[in-house]
């Protein structure tokens, strides 16, 4: 080994120096605020596209067992400006989610069961305004 191929064992830079300080994006001896990060979920990033879309009516969900031989069926109605295609794809959607059967007869969507609350978030998902009506 020649004298020219020494390794410095002078130490280099002080100690203080905090490598990680780079990776937060705060400055040493500042605490980083808290984040909420449910209200950073909560904010709609296109807000008018939200009110366009929740603008597409009101819609009553029922339970319905007379008539049946004593089951129970859930009952949407009150579509207005919706044709009997997009119902049909709606109720498609519902026994999908529901795991039933269901049809759509005389303008309202028929599902088999309670299924008040899967429904009505399938339909809050598509822009409407659901209402449980009845008991």
């Amino acid at each position: 080994m020649g004298a020219g191929r020494n390794i410095p064992t002078g130490g280099g830079s002080p100690l203080g120096h905090n490598p990680f300080g780079g990776l937060s994006g705060h400055t040493e001896g500042v605490a980083p605020q808290p984040v909420n990060s449910i209200n950073k979920l909560r904010r709609d990033p296109f807000p008018s596209a939200r009110a366009a879309a929740a603008s597409r009516g009101r819609v009553d969900i029922l339970r319905e067992t007379g008539g049946r031989g004593g089951k129970t069926v859930t009952v949407v109605k009150g579509f207005t400006g919706i044709g009997l295609p997009e119902k049909e794809d709606l109720a498609k959607r519902m026994r999908a989610a529901c795991g039933c059967g269901g049809t759509v007869k005389e303008g309202r969507i028929e599902i088999q069961g309670d299924q008040r609350d899967v429904v009505a978030r399938i339909l809050a998902e598509a822009g409407f305004r659901p209402v449980f009506a009845g008991g």
